[in-house]
């Protein structure tokens, strides 16, 4: 085993492991002075090396498309349900969630994934993904809401700013639920 050493305050102490250095993969053997980019390209590296090739920049291209479509249906729910429902945007939420599930899972089976058949169970699969953002969602939006209107100007701008915060969150968690469950190849 290498341990990489990210010098943190300057140059290489001769009193090395570890307050100024942070350390890679124990245990220590000997150890090799990277710099912080070398370090990142390394770890980097290290994640994605399971990621065929530009699978994961299709899916930040079908994402990107996502979430102006998942943003943009949530905006359009609430403003035309705001005037008839109180707390419109958690209905909103839910509503555009069902939308904006279906046409994920379109962009990620086709452009992808790649994979065939099979629609039924992969759509089920999905919606399992989504579901747990879901409810994440309709637990953390209302807490957001509340959080930013009582410590910003932006009372009635809170739910759109919640919401686009939490889509976040769930941009990341999806990519791996959809690798490894959605449309997980057969073993």
């Amino acid at each position: 085993m290498v341990c990489y050493a990210i010098p943190v305050n300057g140059p290489r102490s001769t009193t090395h492991p570890c307050p100024q250095y942070l350390c890679g993969i124990l245990p220590v053997r000997r150890c090799k002075e990277m710099s912080l980019p070398d370090f990142a390209n390394k770890w980097s590296t290290e994640l994605t090396r399971h990621i065929p090739p530009g699978q994961f920049g299709r899916y930040l291209l079908v994402g990107a498309w996502n979430t102006l479509f998942g943003y943009g249906t949530f905006a359009l729910f609430t403003a035309v349900l705001n005037p008839v429902v109180p707390h419109s945007y958690i209905l909103a939420s839910l509503l555009s969630s069902l939308l904006n599930i279906t046409v994920a899972y379109l962009g990620y089976k086709w452009f992808v994934f790649k994979t065939r058949g099979n629609y039924l169970r992969e759509w089920m699969r999905c919606v399992a993904v989504y579901s747990s953002g879901i409810v994440l969602s309709l637990i953390a939006l209302p807490v957001l809401v509340f959080m930013i209107r009582r410590n910003t100007r932006f009372f009635a701008e809170a739910p759109y700013i919640a919401g686009a915060l939490l889509m976040v969150v769930v941009v990341f968690f999806s990519f791996f639920g959809h690798k490894k469950f959605s449309f997980r190849s057969p073993a």
